[in-house]
């Protein structure tokens, strides 16, 4: 990453980017006070915080749209061939399910990894693109990769030190607050440098819109044989512009995709015990064992057997 040269900068910048780290110092101590120990406290439905004492990776799993800002540490996220790295002053955003690799690579028991993460109801986000007057279907010929990192401004910090104060607050005052603050996030983002992807968890009928149903179709139907001529004439386009386009959002080719999705959650099945390596692989639409755990491997580094054992060993 780049260092900034804070002695170019303006006062007005200066003075944003004290009141910034100020505004994380106090999200640091919220976080702190939600999680004593390593973990996860889930403060709303959509909101998140997380807790790590030490650096931990590569973690497989799928982005959900959210936003995601880190408190104190750093993490990067693997999208395809893509690596988005953030800390205090960088926020991400993610505006689909994507299979993403984590890491978290600045923690310690002294400095804790403290993160906080905004998960995002499409809904919510389409009833605050149509109270502000934003078109659901602007910008049809524009795709923008589903998840990208941007600096995080003053305002954007204020609603976020709100919503996270909530954390702390009674519960009367969660039940009125929490819709008022998350619309005004919505608005935030939306007008900020990140809006054309945050319109993408809203929008209808737009290009993004029909790569974001053939995502959802992946999802829900990973174990079947989905022909990329069949993603495209459900999302209404050309197998090429189909496949370009479905690339150029999620990072991946539709069949790379579909095989990641399969892979997290036979990984998923096998660390719950619902069944056993080759009943895995069957689940998830693989009639070959031999490929399953040929490909298992390249995923996450060990065959599924020995994944197993590492797992319950730890």
């Amino acid at each position: 990453m780049l260092e900034l040269n804070v002695s170019k900068m303006t006062p007005e910048i200066q003075d944003q980017m004290s009141r910034v780290d100020n505004q994380m110092a106090e999200l640091c101590c919220i976080i702190e006070r939600s999680l004593e120990a390593d973990g996860i406290c889930q403060v709303t439905p959509n909101l998140e915080f997380f807790r790590l004492s030490k650096p931990a990776g590569p973690i497989h799993g799928v982005a959900k749209p959210s936003f995601c800002v880190i408190a104190q540490g750093s993490k990067v996220v693997l999208l395809g061939d893509s690596a988005y790295r953030y800390d205090p002053r960088n926020y991400l955003l993610a505006s689909m399910e994507l299979p993403v690799v984590g890491d978290i690579v600045d923690a310690s028991i002294a400095k804790p990894y403290l993160a906080l993460r905004f998960v995002f109801d499409p809904m919510m986000v389409a009833q605050v693109m149509l109270d502000a007057g934003m078109s659901m279907t602007k910008g049809t010929a524009k795709v923008v990769s589903g998840m990208d990192v941007s600096q995080i401004d003053t305002r954007l910090m204020d609603v976020t030190l709100r919503l996270a104060r909530l954390a702390v607050a009674p519960a009367v005052e969660v039940a009125v607050m929490f819709p008022l603050l998350t619309n005004e996030l919505i608005f935030v983002l939306l007008m900020g440098t990140q809006g054309e992807r945050m319109r993408q968890i809203g929008m209808h009928g737009g290009l993004a819109a029909r790569i974001a149903g053939a995502v959802s179709v992946l999802h829900n139907r990973f174990s079947e044989t989905l022909p990329v001529p069949e993603l495209a004439q459900g999302a209404g386009m050309s197998v090429s512009g189909f496949y370009s386009h479905f690339k150029a959002v999620t990072g991946f080719s539709p069949l790379q995709f579909q095989k990641r999705i399969r892979l997290l959650s036979a990984r998923r099945m096998l660390f719950a015990g619902d069944v056993d390596v080759t009943g895995a692989g069957l689940r998830v639409g693989y009639e070959d064992a031999s490929q399953f755990s040929q490909e298992y491997k390249r995923m996450f580094g060990k065959s599924p057997s020995k994944d197993l054992e590492n797992r319950w060993a730890g």
